[in-house]
């Protein structure tokens, strides 16, 4: 503690009355008269008093501070639903510390590790690409330590989890650019251990087979970032493989495929279609526009939150798992026919 850090004695001792008398005026409380409350509060306030943190949390047994990993900052997806955990957490009093694994599973390990060294009360994550071992979370369960994933889940132990119907929204997505008449069509891809990469990948696919559109291997590549969809795209007009259609995994993919088409003087959407996945600010900023799903994430953020709060206040006990999906909109652009 710092040597020149207020207490509650502190203001007991200036004011003259017991300390005790101090901490209910700060809570509120009825037996206190209201000209105590106010000389109390009034001297807090003068004094920039603070709550002793630690104090709190050894007396609660709790910290009041929820974890939160994301794969990435950059996506206007994950700020979104940042935004809807710290809403909620601020309502009720927690504090959220963030971390990032930028994709990669040693750094998701850190940072789970990191997490449980400041006792974090409970924690939200969406899964890093290159996570398929989940112990480091597992770890927090084990310990009676809620776990709430969002966007991107597992089924590899029981979990509260927080989605959208990835399939339904990509089968959505699909179907729309076969109806607008685009049947030659390509899927920029997330890696398929992520379970959001199987399932968009599987909505596609149904798609194409319940219109009559033959899948073939060469319908699906594997890039859910900007340059290498770019590549990818760039590679597929060298070589004649125009695609009628594209459905992309997020934004950023899209708008990659989309550079390459305009690099190679192809229209859009005359000729090639283009649908993303999140509909971040830069859906709506490109030429045209795109043709995206909306993920919701403000909701997905909040209903994340509440999730896990209860589970912190209810413990793990009798523990039933929770899966919550959340719905996803298709805002349909110039990007599309």
């Amino acid at each position: 503690m710092r040597s020149n850090q207020v207490t509650i004695k502190d203001i007991a001792r200036r004011l003259g009355i017991s300390p005790s008398t101090v901490s209910r005026a700060l809570k509120d409380h009825p037996d206190i008269s209201t000209d105590t409350k106010k000389a109390v509060t009034q001297l807090a306030r003068e004094l920039n008093y603070q709550p002793n943190a630690i104090a709190l949390s050894l007396k609660h047994s709790r910290s009041f501070t929820i974890g939160v990993i994301i794969p990435e900052t950059v996506h206007y997806f994950f700020s979104s639903v940042i935004s809807g955990i710290e809403d909620v957490a601020y309502e009720a009093g927690y504090n959220i510390m963030i971390c990032q694994s930028n994709e990669m599973y040693d750094r998701e390990v850190s940072n789970a590790q990191m997490l449980y060294s400041n006792r974090v009360d409970g924690l939200l994550v969406s899964l890093a690409k290159q996570t398929e071992n989940f112990d480091h979370l597992k770890f927090f369960q084990d310990n009676n330590i809620p776990v709430v994933f969002f966007d991107r889940g597992t089924n590899a132990f029981s979990s509260d989890q927080v989605l959208i119907n990835d399939y339904k929204a990509a089968y959505k997505a699909t179907k729309y650019l076969i109806d607008r008449g685009h049947k030659k069509l390509v899927h920029l891809a997330a890696p398929q251990n992520l379970l959001i990469g199987k399932k968009r990948y599987q909505g596609f696919i149904d798609a194409l087979k319940e219109n009559k559109i033959k899948p073939l291997y060469t319908n699906m590549y594997l890039a859910d970032q900007f340059d290498m969809a770019q590549n990818v795209v760039g590679r597929l007009v060298q070589d004649g493989n125009i695609p009628e259609g594209i459905f992309a995994v997020n934004d950023l993919t899209a708008l990659g495929a989309m550079k390459a088409l305009k690099n190679a003087n192809i229209s859009i959407p005359q000729q090639t279609g283009i649908v993303g996945f999140g509909n971040g600010q830069n859906a709506t900023l490109t030429d045209p526009p795109l043709t995206t799903i909306d993920q919701n994430g403000y909701i997905m953020g909040t209903t994340a939150a509440k999730t896990l709060l209860k589970r912190i206040s209810g413990g793990m006990e009798n523990f039933e798992p929770e899966k919550h999906i959340i719905d996803t909109e298709l805002i349909v652009r110039a990007s599309t026919l």
